[in-house]
C-alpha cells in the first residue's frame, strides 16, 4: 500500500519521541511538569458520566476486552478477504503491546505504588489496531489523504484512551503520549514487514 511507505518518516519521528521521554522520564515516579498541566484540564473536564466512559475504554486495553476487539477485526477482514490486513491487525497489536511492555522494565517509570507506567498498552494498542483498521479501508486512497486519515485515526484512538487512562489515574499524559507513538512507530514498520513476507511468498514459483 502506498500509505505505509508515506507512514514511515513517522515511525522515525515517533520512535524518536518515545526514546526522548522514556530518557527523560527514566526510573521516575511522579508526574512532570507537563503531566501536571494536562493532568488538571482532564481533571477539569471531567462529564457526569466520565467514569462509566473512561472503564469502557479501559476495558478494550485489557486482555479479555483486547483479544475480543482483535478478533472481531481480524475475523472482518477475512470476511472481506483481506487476508493480509487481518494478519497486520493480529500481528500489529500484538508486537505494539509486546514493545511497550519491554520499554516498561527499561524505562522503569512507576505510577500507584510501583506499577510500571511507561509507555501505556492500553494506549498504543488501540492506537495500532486504529492504524490497522485504516490502512485497510484507504488502500486505494492517495498516498497523502490515505496517511492523513491514518494519521486522523491514531490521533482519535489515542486521545479517547489516552484520556481514559489519565482520567482513571493509570497512567500519566507522558505515559499516553508515549504509547501512542509506540504504536505509530511499530505499526507501520509491521505492515511493511507483512508486506514484504506476503509479496515474497507470492514471487516464490
Amino acid at each position: 500500500m502506498p500509505q505505509r511507505g508515506r507512514l514511515g518518516l513517522v515511525a522515525v519521528l515517533a520512535a524518536l519521541v518515545v526514546l526522548l521521554l522514556g530518557i527523560r522520564y527514566a526510573d521516575d515516579s511522579g508526574p512532570g511538569a507537563v503531566d501536571v498541566r494536562v493532568g488538571a484540564l482532564v481533571d477539569g473536564a471531567r462529564p457526569p458520566w466520565w467514569r462509566q466512559a473512561a472503564l469502557a475504554a479501559d476495558f478494550l486495553g485489557e486482555p479479555a476486552g483486547a483479544a475480543v476487539l482483535v478478533l472481531v477485526v481480524a475475523g472482518g477482514c477475512l470476511l472481506l478477504r483481506r487476508p493480509r490486513a487481518a494478519v497486520l491487525a493480529v500481528a500489529g497489536a500484538g508486537l505494539t503491546v509486546g514493545t511497550t511492555t519491554l520499554l516498561k522494565h527499561v524505562a522503569g517509570r512507576t505510577i500507584n505504588g510501583g506499577h510500571l507506567s511507561y509507555p501505556s498498552g492500553h494506549t498504543a494498542f488501540l492506537t495500532a489496531l486504529a492504524v490497522s483498521v485504516t490502512l485497510l479501508a484507504v488502500e486505494r486512497a492517495g498516498r497523502t489523504a490515505g496517511a492523513l486519515a491514518v494519521c486522523a485515526a491514531a490521533l482519535a484512538a489515542g486521545a479517547g484512551m489516552g484520556w481514559a487512562q489519565v482520567a482513571l489515574g493509570a497512567h500519566y499524559p507522558t505515559d499516553v503520549l508515549g504509547g501512542w507513538c509506540t504504536a505509530l512507530a511499530v505499526t507501520p514498520a509491521t505492515a511493511w514487514l507483512v508486506d514484504r513476507t506476503a509479496d515474497a511468498a507470492r514471487a516464490r514459483p
